[in-house]
């Protein structure tokens, strides 16, 4: 089967598969996966499918603005609720399955205020490429029931992005995301202070126009910088402007990975230990 045969049949898979539910709320962040699951969840339910998302700390204030705008301007009906995740002692003491006690307080809320709005469903957005990582979250997500339609769907992040850019999505092209807890060593305390001192380091180094980036926290205050390789020799070319913005973020040490950027950085020392 053609490429073009195989990514039309997966979306065609993916709305029978959104319409058999009948009506969903779909766990938005305004990320390249969820906006096109919410998106088409709408082209096929209309109504019947509202948006959730949450708002916390450790999700950036340009995340939840993109999220409001997108809802706006396609007439989705849009949800926020606070999601208080520093209050859980597992979150805050950044244990190896933080995502996981996140995730099933975050849904927890979700199904309830889903009930009350009449929705029969709770989608979430992990695609087939989130099987590959560790990803506690998702242990939380089958234990609550709620439903992965993309993975169901077998589809895998580049013909999400593909399939987003035929749909016309402004996310088909965005940066991939993760909460920004998952920028802290495990076992080191997550604080609203560092979530603030990482939000405004990355928020920095997108303003000087990196396109996929990381800034990593290592103790009290160093950071450590993963950006695409082709891009390395951008950021040292700037590192004076870059040490001052960290600096100004909270950082007293800056440094660059030279490995790039790359997901789940933080899992490689899980990796390794149970190798």
């Amino acid at each position: 089967m053609e490429k073009e045969d195989l990514l039309n049949t997966k979306l065609k898979n993916l709305k029978a598969y959104l319409r058999s539910l009948g009506s969903v709320a779909i766990a938005f962040s305004s990320g390249v996966d969820s906006t096109f699951l919410l998106k088409v969840a709408h082209d096929v339910l209309g109504e019947k499918a509202i948006a959730i998302t949450a708002s916390s700390r450790s999700f950036p204030a340009r995340e939840s603005n993109e999220a409001a705008d997108f809802c706006k301007a396609n007439g989705i009906k849009q949800i926020t609720i606070v999601s208080e995740e520093l209050n859980i002692p597992e979150f805050r003491h950044n244990a190896v399955d933080r995502c996981y006690h996140c995730k099933k307080e975050l849904f927890t809320k979700i199904i309830e205020l889903a009930k009350q709005n009449g929705a029969s469903y709770i989608c979430e957005g992990s695609n087939m490429d989130d099987n590959g990582d560790y990803r506690p979250g998702l242990k939380a997500v089958a234990e609550l029931g709620v439903k992965s339609p993309l993975r169901e769907c077998d589809l895998y992040k580049e013909e999400i992005r593909t399939l987003s850019k035929q749909l016309e999505l402004p996310t088909w092209n965005k940066q991939s995301f993760a909460c920004l807890a998952s920028r802290f060593v495990y076992g080191e305390e997550i604080t609203e202070q560092k979530l603030q001192m990482v939000e405004k380091a990355e928020q920095a180094l997108l303003d000087l126009g990196f396109k996929q980036l990381r800034v990593r926290i290592h103790g009290e205050n160093l950071a450590r910088i993963e950006v695409l390789p082709s891009e390395q020799e951008k950021l040292f070319s700037l590192r004076d402007t870059v040490s001052k913005a960290l600096r100004e973020a909270g950082f007293a040490y800056i440094t660059m990975d030279l490995q790039g950027y790359r997901t789940g950085a933080m899992n490689e020392v899980i990796n390794k230990t149970s190798n």
